[in-house]
């Protein structure tokens, strides 16, 4: 069974559910899907309050290899995403060499805001930690204890690993950032970097349309005749 681990925040509800539908309906194999809310972690998260994260799990999500008691593999994935694939084949490229396998993204974001006016920050090895196979049994410097005191750059930047040479690499199609990547006809998995469809600001972003069919499918059983309207685009 594939273990993925969804981050979650209210604020993207519908976009966690979409993600989750688009997620098991390609599935070849069983896979189980936990939502990764500060609301079940009561007793595990306790960093203090801190306005630079984007996201309720933007920190939350590396507790993931305790969650998953530091044995087998789990998948980390960010809520405002859309699986286009299987995600048997991301499962596939499991590496025992490796402790965590991310997406390389060579690059660092020069806008000084995300979605709804977010501060955005830049950093060496942006949005690798955004999608993660993880071997969790390597992964045990992460520690709810670690977690919760570790800085935020640490963190992102993988610098609880000993050496870099335990970061292995996936295809770029596993985690392609709209707005910066540019298109291509065998993306696996899109990552609403700037806001998804779900937010009125970003309803027509790259890979809209196919967020839209997914909330259709999931809502419906089957594509009804047309987009479906925005009932639910959130602002603020």
């Amino acid at each position: 069974m594939i273990r993925v681990f969804i981050g979650f925040d209210p604020g993207q509800t519908v976009a966690f559910h979409v993600l989750s539908h688009s997620i098991l309906s390609r599935s070849s194999i069983p896979v189980s899907i936990t939502p990764v809310s500060l609301a079940h972690l009561d007793t595990l998260y306790g960093r203090s309050c801190d306005p630079k994260p984007s996201t309720d799990f933007s920190f939350s999500r590396f507790l993931t290899p305790y969650l998953s008691d530091y044995t087998g593999w789990s998948i980390f994935l960010g809520c405002n995403m859309l699986m286009l694939d299987d995600i048997a084949k991301l499962w596939a490229l499991r590496d025992e060499y490796y402790a965590v396998q991310v997406i390389k993204h060579n690059l660092i974001t020069e806008e000084t805001n995300k979605y709804q006016r977010i501060p955005q920050s830049a950093y060496a090895r942006q949005y690798w930690s955004s999608v993660m196979l993880l071997n969790n049994a390597r992964c045990t410097a992460l520690t709810p204890e670690y977690v919760n005191q570790a800085s935020g750059l640490d963190l992102h930047r993988l610098g609880w690993l000993p050496h870099d040479g335990l970061i292995g690499p996936l295809p770029c199609r596993w985690n392609h950032l709209v707005g910066y990547d540019q298109p291509r006809e065998n993306t696996s998995l899109v990552h609403y970097t700037i806001g998804g469809p779900y937010f009125e600001e970003s309803k027509c972003c790259e890979y809209s349309q196919q967020w839209f069919d997914e909330l259709d499918c999931m809502l419906f059983g089957e594509q009804p005749e047309g987009p479906l309207s925005m009932p639910f685009a959130m602002e603020g």
